[in-house]
């Protein structure tokens, strides 16, 4: 009996652990060193953190592709997100109900991935108008410019999504749209932190090495739908009993 050799590279569950444990690596240092510092090791920390999203860009993107019922999948985002919210806020201190602080980070970067799986389902839908798909775009990205990587992140995936087979063209567009988010940063949150979130590209090699399987677990999406609000509490119990109920970044 053959024996099936494996592919060379990463697999989507090794590539999820790697953004596993740069979230948390990043979550957890906002909340005991909060409000921006500059120390070099704790900067380095948080360029370790950039390569959590892209990932999580990519596999949405992944996810709408392989999917068997792309409604369903968009609707557990949807619950994921809320129950994520919560989480988010109470992680740093940011007021459950939107809006009372400031504009950014209102709702974790969950908010805006779901939308970005609605939008990818928008723009390769053939029963809408071109005029139609712009307008309900814009509307998604004004519905998501609050939330943890804002638009960007429905952006990201949208371009991510539609030149999948082309990963050049994947990348360059990611780039792109964590420029404009880091311009954003510098001119109205942080400089330093700003130019930190160019350091997505390091997630180019990662994604590059992607073998296009899964892994032998099946309990990898599972995992992070428990995993991401319950680390999230963890930093919420820290943020308190480290610096009392206040809020450790902007939105708090």
């Amino acid at each position: 009996m053959e024996q099936v050799q494996k592919k060379k590279g990463l697999n989507s569950n090794q590539l999820k652990v790697i953004a596993i444990i740069a979230m948390t690596i990043d979550h957890v240092i906002s909340v005991v060193f909060p409000n921006y510092p500059t120390q070099w090791w704790i900067l380095l920390c948080h360029i370790i953190g950039r390569l959590t999203a892209p990932i999580m860009w990519f596999f949405i993107a992944e996810g709408y592709h392989y999917t068997h019922d792309r409604k369903k999948y968009a609707a557990r985002l949807f619950l994921f997100a809320f129950i994520s919210h919560f989480a988010y806020n109470f992680a740093f201190g940011i007021p459950f109900i939107p809006f009372q602080t400031s504009i950014f980070n209102q709702t974790s970067v969950i908010w805006s991935l779901a939308w970005g799986l609605a939008a990818l389902m928008i723009v390769n839908n053939g029963e809408l108008k071109e005029g139609t798909k712009t307008v309900l775009l814009i509307v998604i990205c004004l519905i998501t410019f609050c939330s943890d990587w804002s638009c960007i992140a429905v952006m990201a995936i949208v371009y991510i999504g539609t030149n999948r087979g082309n990963f050049k063209k994947q990348m360059e567009w990611m780039m792109f749209w964590a420029a404009l988010y880091a311009l954003i940063y510098i001119l109205f949150i942080n400089r330093i932190y700003g130019f930190i979130q160019l350091f997505v590209a390091l997630t180019i090699p990662l994604l590059k090495n992607y073998n296009g399987e899964r892994g032998k677990w099946r309990g990898m999406k599972w995992f992070f739908y428990l995993y991401y609000p319950l680390h999230l509490i963890v930093c919420g119990i820290i943020r308190v009993m480290l610096h009392g109920n206040i809020g450790v970044m902007i939105g708090g």
